[in-house]
């Protein structure tokens, strides 16, 4: 078996036995999670609160970084095996904070969970000035994880699942101008490069950590219905993307797709603990299975872009993300 998923390699079903309609339940169901740590980023809201309800109800320690620390304390109210803890993830002395405390209890980390993210947001920047998708559904990403990567190694088996999206079928990652300093910003762009990045990312963490038995990959959890992405998105956007006809009504065949919170995270958490993966890494999954590889010409609802899978790509992101946070990750 190839040892990597340059290229797309390794994207194919490996028969799980979970589809679209599979719900965490179904997925966690027989699998104990005592002793394990676990931190959840967006871990309060959306589908990140559904998956930190799941791993801590299956046994394990889960710590919810959040922005909001009332906001988190409220949702998160009555669920046993949380520990709360304070950090924004656009802000990198934040994260560092954030981080450094972790590692300061001395304990393994077994799985890391890269779930927050934003969309359909207005041009904004950083206090780096870098636009706050990337900032946030990528950089964030890699930032933290290269804080946390002696935890992730102290677990001597660990995996890191970086929550992406099948928006990245909206944008290669543009090399050029990712802060769109020199062209028209575009929401959907900005989000599309920002997912693709995430892939990237897991491509190659992967490759360069399974040596220290840690393993990646990135999740596309589907069209959800009842999360706060689109909490600033306006109606003439969703036309746009065919989600809504003239009047702003949900179009039917979108409405057959949107799948239920528990069905949304339900792929993250098989990333998380599906043995079926113990030794198959840096791969893009869907529907609680790994997605199949697209053609540069059949990109559409489901599957994996090629370009979001390149070796040269990847190695260049890697690059470039040491550049923009200022850390040499291993």
């Amino acid at each position: 078996m190839r040892q990597n998923n340059y290229q797309g390699a390794l994207q194919q079903s490996i028969g799980s036995g979970f589809n679209a309609k599979s719900t965490t339940a179904d997925v966690i169901k027989g699998i104990d999670l005592k002793g394990k740590i676990v931190i959840v980023t967006g871990g309060n809201a959306g589908i990140g609160l559904e998956t930190t309800k799941t791993l801590a109800n299956a046994g394990a320690t889960v710590i919810v970084p959040a922005r909001d620390i009332e906001k988190a304390k409220m949702n998160l109210e009555g669920v046993k095996n949380v520990e709360l803890e304070v950090m924004d993830i656009m802000n990198p002395g934040s994260i560092d904070a954030f981080a450094e405390k972790f590692l300061s209890s001395e304990r393994p980390l077994h799985l890391l969970i890269n779930n927050a993210g934003i969309m359909w947001v207005p041009l904004r920047r950083d206090s780096r000035g870098i636009e706050s998708q990337l900032a946030t559904n990528y950089l964030g990403q890699f930032h933290l994880t290269a804080k946390l990567f002696p935890a992730l190694k102290k677990a001597n088996g660990s995996r890191v699942v970086n929550v992406s999206s099948l928006g990245h079928h909206m944008s290669p990652f543009d090399f050029e101008d990712p802060n769109f300093l020199h062209r028209e910003y575009e929401t959907l762009q900005a989000y599309g490069q920002s997912k693709t990045a995430s892939n990237l990312f897991s491509l190659e963490l992967d490759n360069r950590a399974k040596s220290f038995n840690i393993r990646a990959y990135s999740v596309h959890p589907g069209s959800i219905a009842g999360t706060e992405l689109a909490r600033e998105a306006s109606l003439e956007l969703f036309q746009k993307m065919g989600f809504l006809d003239a009047e702003g009504n949900i179009m039917p065949e979108v409405a057959a797709r949107l799948k239920s919170i528990s069905q949304g995270a339900a792929t993250t958490i098989w990333c998380a603990t599906s043995s079926l993966l113990d030794n198959i890494g840096g791969v893009y999954c869907e529907d609680g299975d790994i997605a199949l590889l697209l053609s540069e010409e059949s990109i559409g609802t489901s599957g994996v872009a090629p370009y979001s899978l390149d070796e040269y790509n990847a190695k260049k992101l890697w690059n470039l993300s040491e550049q923009m946070t200022g850390l040499s990750f291993m």
